[in-house]
């Protein structure tokens, strides 16, 4: 348990580290720096390593860091939809056994879906409109909250708020960040197959 735990850790440690790395060298940010989509796919093939060794890491295989870890690792994993989607049905099980907390499968699947192009589930997904961070698209906004609920996250406008104010605090992203960084993973979506190619 102690191996497999740490090498999860140590692939979470170096994306984390090469994210404050790129924060510090003045690049412009917003864009999916070439070294970063490198290490998250380097990563994501390191993953799935271990969970075709292993199954998907529940916090008594690898600790609740570790398990955390890999959830982690998975959702930075945006230019590999198939790997993307085994691992939404791994979590997805293992959280029915309470393996794993629930709120990670839901965020996954949100993830997924504003990936696609769909409406979200849970509304974790959020964009600039209009110069106000707000949720991408959600599905069912009459029982969002009673779905958040279910899967242990906090009412949607709870969640929107706390993030406006992290949105406008010192050290914050600047708005043309938060737009680059959305269109890239617009155009990531379109490049690796996530959705249909834009009509030109």
């Amino acid at each position: 348990m102690i191996q497999f735990r740490n090498r999860l850790l140590a692939l979470r440690d170096a994306d984390r580290a090469l994210r404050a790395e790129l924060a510090q060298s003045g690049e412009p940010l917003g864009e999916y720096h070439p070294r970063l989509r490198g290490l998250h796919e380097a990563n994501a093939r390191e993953l799935e390593l271990i969970i075709d060794d292993e199954g998907w890491p529940t916090d008594e295989t690898s600790g609740a860091d570790g398990a955390e870890a890999a959830w982690l690792l998975v959702m930075h994993a945006v230019s590999r939809p198939s790997f993307m989607r085994r691992c939404l049905g791994l979590l997805k099980s293992a959280a029915s056994r309470g393996e794993v907390p629930a709120r990670q499968a839901a965020l996954l699947e949100d993830r997924i879906r504003a990936l696609e192009g769909r409406p979200q589930r849970y509304g974790t997904q959020f964009h600039w409109s209009g110069g106000t961070l707000t949720p991408l698209a959600v599905e069912d906004p009459v029982r969002v909250d009673e779905l958040r609920r279910s899967v242990g996250l906090a009412p949607l406008a709870e969640t929107l708020a706390a993030a406006r104010a992290a949105a406008q605090s010192d050290g914050a992203p600047p708005l043309e960040e938060w737009e680059a960084s959305s269109n890239a993973m617009s155009r990531l979506a379109m490049e690796v197959g996530w959705r249909p190619p834009a009509a030109s």
